[in-house]
């Protein structure tokens, strides 16, 4: 739950560091010296040598800093300094995922030669996948590929680190590259890597280059590389997004004539198919005989039902089912309700499923609130926007570029141009991006006119 004792030791770190920044901003002494030892309770900076912080209270706050790379790295060396607090393998690769983001490559390698330098916080193979997908997320293939070579100083350079970069490639569609890598390194010793083939398979399948998904599915067979029961989820997958459900419940069918065994995955794949193919009763169908042949359904599964369902406009039946899947012990998580938050079209009714979501221990991710915020603004309805805006706040995330222009565009459809101003400067204070608007330049022109 939210109100757990991690999630308070996290707000008071939140707060004590920035209490700790206003002080040391600060020209006039809190108190003088006489006086500072009778009032330790209440300096920041002493209750902080106090304080025991943990690494996941430290990655907690870090995360809340995610779009703010420099308050992340002034807490990160803040509560190093000052909280006495030594940083492990974990809390690095968090803090590197954020220098990263912000294209901060310099500075990353600072901390992964920092990080080699203590044997309590050594580089892992985690360490460079985020540095994979920082370097790949920023279209710098060839520093990515870099990056791989360099790994044998860190004794990392193997089987794991290459499927990581292969992986990183695929996830931000730079699959060309991830398919020569595979064809032509023949020296490395992964040719045939059933693994390797279906990160490329999935990565054309994210472009949603149809045919040359089919084209690299024959092209294993060509090259003798064995198909495995993930090879088959991957392109059943692609067959329903390909707009070839039947195609892929035609598959199913002759995966079961071989005698082949389902794992929750294909099964997953397999409903979904169903739904769109057959409808949402036969999936139901399917979703009683895995569980009948003893495959144990998913937070997965029961999002696939439930999403089938709310499109459906059976929203009745899905609360039903989001019931049931905390009394079968599966508890439903941020996807389960964003099912119902693309649906639903009453603000009262999502505002009460979003606090319940909380209230349930699930936390809302970045994209929830843009989702909400969005679907308010376009509704014309400005305090659920607010509501979301202040939940967010108060749940310690920082808002991102997506959230802030939100925010920003429902303010402009309601005329607000002077909050709408406020909140575009305080974007760009933070370094994030705001979308050029002709209605705060037509206002700022007249304003300097």
């Amino acid at each position: 739950m939210l109100s757990s004792f991690p999630s308070r030791c996290f707000r008071i770190s939140i707060f004590l560091f920035r209490a700790q920044k206003l002080l040391s901003s600060s020209s006039i002494r809190p108190f003088p010296n006489e006086t500072t030892s009778n009032h330790n309770s209440e300096n920041p900076k002493s209750q902080s040598k106090t304080l025991n912080f943990d690494p996941n209270t430290v990655a907690g706050t870090l995360s809340s800093y995610c779009n703010d790379w420099k308050r992340a790295f002034e807490f990160f060396n803040w509560v190093e300094t000052q909280c006495d607090f030594q940083h492990t393998t974990e809390t690095y690769n968090r803090m590197l995922d954020i220098l990263g983001k912000f294209f901060e490559f310099e500075l990353s390698w600072d901390l992964v030669n920092r990080m080699s330098r203590n044997p309590v916080s050594s580089p892992d193979h985690t360490t460079f996948r985020v540095m994979f997908k920082r370097y790949v997320s920023a279209h710098l293939v060839k520093e990515a590929v870099d990056t791989y070579n360099r790994l044998e100083d860190f004794g990392l350079k193997d089987e794991t680190s290459y499927c990581n970069l292969i992986d990183a490639l695929c996830e931000y569609k730079h699959v060309v590259e991830a398919q020569d890598l595979i064809f032509w390194n023949k020296d490395l010793g992964f040719v045939k890597n059933t693994k390797l083939f279906n990160m490329i398979l999935r990565g054309w399948s994210k472009m949603g280059w149809w045919s040359k998904c089919r084209d690299f599915w024959e092209e294993m067979d060509k090259r003798g590389v064995s198909k495995d029961l993930h090879s088959c989820s991957i392109y059943m997958d692609i067959l329903c997004k390909s707009g070839k459900p039947w195609k892929a419940v035609k598959l199913y069918k002759e995966m079961k004539k071989k005698g082949i065994k389902l794992d929750v995955v294909a099964y997953n794949t397999v409903i979904r198919a169903l739904g769109l193919s057959e409808g949402v009763d036969f999936s139901i169908r399917v979703f009683r005989e895995m569980k009948e042949l003893g495959c144990e359904p998913n937070v997965v599964s029961y999002n696939t039902i439930i999403k089938l369902l709310c499109e459906n406009g059976r929203y009745k039946d899905a609360l039903e089912l989001l019931d049931k899947m905390l009394v079968r012990g599966c508890a439903p998580d941020v996807i389960t309700y964003h099912s119902f938050f693309g649906c639903l079209q009453k603000p009262k009714e999502i505002l009460r499923l979003f606090n319940r979501m909380i209230d349930s221990g699930v936390r809302p991710r970045m994209d929830t609130y843009v989702m909400l915020m969005r679907k308010f603004g376009r509704w014309g309805f400005l305090r659920p926007v607010f509501i979301v805006w202040k939940k967010m706040e108060e749940l310690g995330c920082s808002p991102n570029e997506s959230a802030y222009n939100a925010l920003i565009d429902a303010l402009i459809d309601k005329g607000m141009l002077d909050m709408a101003r406020k909140y575009d400067e305080e974007m760009l204070a933070k370094g994030l991006s705001p979308k050029p608007r002709k209605e705060l330049w037509t206002k700022l022109v007249s304003d300097d006119g």
